[in-house]
């Protein structure tokens, strides 16, 4: 089960943190891969080091996820490198304001990171989905899987640090893909999210790392620590695999438990 051979992954934010973790993953089960994220040397490092490691084509794109235009060329590089595309994972995201209270919160902020994490989601999906139905109905590939990564923050509130704008996208991102799910399964793609618990990243290190974090976690998380590098890769492997047919419209946490207390 599982296995990738010939068949095509492409993931946004691949450039660094989670979405690098999980393009491995996929590299690791015989994919060839589409990394894109705005900061194309990474991608190409990358792209090098894991064609030559795992003896699959990895195909490196500049994309802003926040431009229709970007997202276009991307999909336009896939057909012409592969002609097909079996999975899209949205990845991207970030935020402004994380530690600004609600009631200080500014709207610049808010625009910002409802556009980056929420409308980015949106016009992706839109876009690959369309490129893969037209492939389906065209008999070039056999299914569709669209993943995107929501988070914690998607199904609770917190009490540790102040991020309305995030816990708002990421609570929209849950529900597009339920909603996303129903339209398109009858064309053969299912949409599912992967909502992670706290993990080590760039972005996250530094406060995770905290010993008020620290102990923070140890109190909320049943396992009584963070993710570990890798730990999400076969959530994404199986949510986007072929075996995976019957599951469409899901939302699952990988959290260590914090979710479920």
């Amino acid at each position: 089960m599982f296995d990738y051979k010939g068949k095509v992954v492409a993931i946004t934010g691949a450039s660094s943190g989670l979405g690098k973790q999980m393009a491995e993953g996929y590299a690791q089960c015989g994919a060839d891969l589409v990394l894109l994220a705005r900061r194309a040397d990474r991608l190409e490092a990358s792209a090098k080091e894991w064609s030559a490691k795992y003896g699959v084509e990895v195909l490196p794109v500049a994309c802003d996820v926040t431009s229709t235009e970007s997202i276009t060329n991307a999909i336009n590089a896939i057909d012409a490198k592969f002609g097909h595309l079996e999975v899209i994972m949205n990845d991207a995201g970030g935020e402004r304001g994380t530690g600004t209270a609600l009631v200080d919160y500014k709207k610049e902020d808010w625009e910002f990171t409802l556009n980056l994490d929420l409308t980015s989601v949106f016009e992706v999906t839109k876009i690959f989905a369309g490129y893969m139905k037209k492939n389906i109905e065209a008999g070039k590939q056999t299914y569709g899987r669209v993943i995107n990564i929501a988070s914690i923050y998607g199904l609770v509130g917190n009490t540790a640090i102040p991020t309305i704008a995030y816990h708002a996208t990421k609570g929209a991102v849950v529900n597009f893909t339920r909603g996303a799910a129903a339209e398109l399964a009858k064309f053969g793609i299912t949409v599912n999210a992967i909502c992670p618990g706290y993990f080590y990243t760039e972005l996250t290190t530094e406060t995770l790392d905290t010993e008020y974090f620290q102990n923070f976690a140890k109190q909320s998380v049943p396992m009584g620590r963070y993710g570990k590098g890798g730990e999400l890769n076969p959530a994404a492997v199986f949510l986007g695999a072929e075996e995976s047919s019957y599951v469409t419209g899901q939302i699952i946490a990988v959290d260590g438990g914090y979710t479920c207390i």
